[in-house]
């Protein structure tokens, strides 16, 4: 029987999507064959109950291959997946990055390969083409988190903070801009925590100033999901005076209530927040924000669930990602009394993201007869440097920045 490719099924984070393309390299030159890798998200107990169900679907389609799970959730709860019959071995989220691992998948027969995630000390940056599309590729320069927020179990899954060294980060996305990309994204668990672990404690804005200065024809840089109460006064700088940095960042703010966000262990207050999004404004005009926000935190009320509501005008977000609180088993918020029944859970999220609807719908018509340079993903669908989706009436040429004036809104997209 002829031998089949690896597959590779990938749950939550954009990091996650990054090492998956890293690990599709491993087992290429580990020459794996007939197997299944399901990479799995931690981030909830829904998250945990998708991957189950995913595994199951997945060996169904394929009872002859042979079935591995990894990611956050095989190295928080690797007994979970362990006991399930459609599993043949669980790989942790260090082993799966390593190429002894890839080496000699097919012969193992111990079914767990999990060890100490918090023993691991440094991060590789894995040199992969990029993904996602043609004129995007990302860049994980951080992995891990050393704070805990009492409703995350991320650290658990992903160990202490560490950083990918400045030269390393810089020549390989060198190595991106020769193959083409116009844009590469920073990413990492806790962003702004990058080179607390490295000689001379750099900062995230020493490193973004360093690419830009060492790598002089890369069009755009941005950033995924930041800690603004980490922000540094080099990165402040890069905002207010590097064009190439993309005036888009999505925050980590979490909830609009300093009681709440006390109970989540969070660095920072309501007031941080709006005054940093009122100092990165005032520094680069039109900057856009997106921000994580949990709904129905334990002990949450209705005056505290407003707080998060008025967030969303007092700093003047645009881009929501509302989460549900759901409890994640081996996290503080876990054992606080769930006074917020399911229902209401449900309705302060849908009114969370109502709002980020209207906050979307307010950029977007405010477009209308603007000029924009577009990054195009596809023929037809590119990105300004907003982040905003921008759809055009004839085809441009994949992967190249465009300029392009705004003449409608549809939906959530801009046309041009």
């Amino acid at each position: 029987m002829e031998a089949k490719a690896p597959i590779f099924a990938t749950l939550g984070c954009r990091l996650n999507a990054y090492e998956t393309e890293a690990m599709k390299a491993l087992a290429d030159a580990a020459g794996v064959n007939d197997a299944v890798v399901v990479n799995t998200c931690a981030v909830t107990a829904e998250a945990v109950r998708k991957a189950r169900q995913e595994i199951r679907k997945l060996r169904r389609d394929n009872p002859n291959a042979k079935l591995i799970v990894t990611g956050c959730a095989a190295q928080t709860e690797p007994e979970t997946f362990a006991a399930m019959s459609e599993v043949d071995l669980v790989v942790g989220n260090a082993e799966k990055m390593e190429p002894a691992t890839w080496m000699g998948l097919m012969e193992r027969t111990e079914k767990v390969q999990v060890d100490d995630i918090m023993s691991v000390t440094e991060t590789a940056g894995h040199l992969i083409d990029g993904f996602g599309t043609r004129s995007r590729a990302y860049v994980q320069v951080q992995n891990g988190c050393d704070h805990r927020c009492t409703f995350c179990i991320i650290p658990y899954g992903r160990g202490n903070s560490r950083s990918v060294p400045a030269g390393v980060v810089v020549d390989q996305i060198k190595r991106l801009v020769d193959r083409g990309y116009n844009e590469v994204v920073l990413t990492g668990v806790d962003l702004t925590s990058w080179g607390g672990d490295l000689p001379g404690s750099p900062r995230l804005g020493d490193l973004v100033m360093r690419i830009l200065r060492l790598v002089p024809d890369l069009p755009r840089l941005r950033i995924s999901s930041i800690d603004s109460i980490e922000a540094d006064d080099n990165l402040m700088l890069a905002i207010a005076t590097e064009p190439r940095l993309m005036p888009h960042l999505h925050l980590s703010l979490q909830h609009g209530d300093d009681l709440i966000l006390k109970r989540m262990k969070r660095r920072h207050l309501r007031d941080d927040a709006i005054r940093f999004c009122e100092d990165a404004r005032r520094l680069r005009p039109g900057i856009t924000f997106g921000a994580d926000i949990i709904a129905g935190f334990p002990t949450e009320t209705e005056a505290h669930f407003e707080n998060s509501l008025k967030l969303v005008g007092d700093c003047d977000l645009t881009w929501l990602h509302v989460f549900p609180y759901s409890a994640r088993d081996g996290t503080p918020a876990a054992r606080i009394p769930q006074k917020v029944n399911g229902t209401v859970i449900k309705e302060r999220a849908a009114r969370l993201r109502e709002a980020g609807d209207r906050a979307v719908q307010k950029h977007l018509a405010a477009q209308i007869g603007v000029t924009h340079e577009v990054l195009m993903e596809n023929p037809r669908m590119g990105r300004t440097a907003h982040f905003a989706e921008v759809v055009f009436e004839a085809d441009q040429p994949e992967g190249q920045i465009v300029r392009g004036t705004i003449t409608g809104v549809a939906g959530e997209q801009l046309i041009a």
